[in-house]
């Protein structure tokens, strides 16, 4: 096992590294630019032995890859996937410079600290050290620096799943998503993301018919007709549904029977959760059970005396696994009622949930894994609530799950804020600890 404090150090100034180059994704193909990380980490493995691969889907949305090529090619292929991109940031939210990477008390600020740049750095990191430590595995090993992680993988993982599969064919997945320790009776949980609920963003094109602002009675305002849809679809409730990944994560928290049996019961699953004390948990309960319908955008009128004819609407839906995009429209009809007869509704995208297995040797290596470096700990499953590029290798076989290895030193309800939120932050011990289990793994699956 290498120096820990070498690998806590270099994971934590690549990591800021990786924050200053401020690789922003708006969903505008112009964005993003992460060419710098590219160029970043290039620098970073130079004179190291291992040789980089540069993809570039469109001016500077460029991914990268390197590999440690295995002795026997019918041993497992094993894919530590990390992306370089970070969504917009509302620096008035902050306490410091999203973009400023500040270390403050052993702790590292920035977008993207956890979200993933800290498992990009800290994968680059164990690759780097494993292949000046001689590592010669049986199976190959392949790190792959991804852009465009924050808008469908377009440029990114979709890209090279299309024009260069070969670049990242594997039989293993890790990528971001688990990791932070929850406190149980009987010691620290793991949640290891084996599956991620399919993104189904809808448009709704609201119509009405033009008039004068000042003559409002009996218009045909196409605004207020929004107004009704955005409420019947923000207090829609589908059927509930209780997964057996939910189930057994729910076993892992150890809380006392009445709660434990609340929480895999349809009929009381969020009355249970909102007494739960863990902060934000309810609003996990809810999305690992249903389908989640979330209206997030509104764009209508032209002129403030002018009644708009027509009105957009961006509905952020997310499916569980099993609930296909014709069941996503089936339920976003119900939730309109009459008024779907007024909706015009496009599909900007429309993918299925995906989960693996947790019975496989990529799991029982993290676990061995982690137990060693956090004694008395255990890894269990875990569904997201959001998406990552796991989801394109899901859909192919392949088994991906998202983890890392975080330190208690920030509590674990704080992670769900600061995802796309304020203030995003890491602990440099996590990093070290997070390098060190990457190290681990590979020494483990491959061998």
């Amino acid at each position: 096992m290498p120096d820990n404090s070498r690998l806590q150090m270099e994971s934590t100034e690549l990591l800021r590294t990786l924050i200053r180059n401020a690789c922003v994704n708006s969903g505008d193909p112009a964005s993003g630019q992460e060419v710098r990380t590219v160029d970043a980490l290039e620098d970073y493995f130079a004179g190291s032995g291992l040789g980089c691969e540069r993809y570039e889907a469109a001016p500077g949305r460029t991914s990268l890859i390197t590999r440690i090529e295995g002795r026997d090619p019918s041993a497992p292929t094993l894919l530590l996937m990390g992306h370089t991109d970070v969504v917009p940031v509302s620096p008035a939210g902050w306490q410091r410079d999203p973009f400023g990477a500040e270390i403050d008390d052993g702790i590292v600020w920035g977008r993207g600290a956890a979200d993933m740049l800290n498992i990009t750095a800290t994968m680059a990191v164990a690759m780097r050290h494993l292949v000046l430590d001689g590592f010669r595995p049986r199976g190959t090993l392949i790190y792959l620096a991804a852009a465009d992680e924050e808008a469908f993988g377009t440029y990114g993982v979709r890209y090279l799943m299309e024009h260069h599969p070969e670049a990242i064919k594997s039989d293993y997945v890790v990528t971001e998503g688990g990791g932070v320790p929850v406190p149980t009776r009987s010691g620290l949980k793991y949640s290891l993301a084996v599956g991620e609920k399919g993104c189904n963003w809808r448009r709704l094109i609201v119509r009405g018919t033009p008039g004068h602002g000042s003559l409002p009675y009996g218009s045909d305002n196409a605004l207020v007709t929004a107004a009704e849809v955005v409420r019947r679809i923000a207090t829609y409730r589908p059927r509930t549904t209780i997964l057996d990944v939910w189930r057994r994560y729910v076993a892992s928290l150890e809380v006392e029977p009445s709660l434990a049996a609340g929480l895999v019961d349809p009929e009381r699953v969020l009355e249970t959760a909102s007494r739960m004390e863990v902060r934000g948990f309810a609003r996990l309960a809810h999305a690992c059970t249903h389908t989640t319908f979330s209206p997030n955008i509104a764009h209508g009128g032209q002129k403030v005396n002018v009644v708009p004819d027509r009105v957009e609407l961006d509905i952020d839906i997310r499916a569980l696994p099993g609930v296909s995009p014709k069941d996503v429209d089936a339920m976003l009809a119900d939730a309109m009622g009459d008024l779907g007869a007024r909706v015009e509704v496009e599909a900007p995208c429309a993918d299925e949930g995906s989960i693996s297995s947790f019975e496989t040797p990529l799991a029982d290596a993290l676990s061995r894994a982690t137990a060693a470096l956090v004694p008395g700990s255990q890894v269990v499953p875990r569904m997201m609530a959001g998406a990552t590029d796991a989801r394109y290798f899901r859909w192919k076989g392949v088994t991906a799950y998202g983890f890392a290895l975080h330190s208690p030193r920030i509590p674990h309800s704080e992670y769900s804020l600061m995802y796309h939120g304020n203030n995003e932050r890491v602990d440099v011990e996590s990093l070290g600890l997070t390098a060190r289990l990457w190290d681990a793994l590979c020494r483990d699956l491959l061998g």
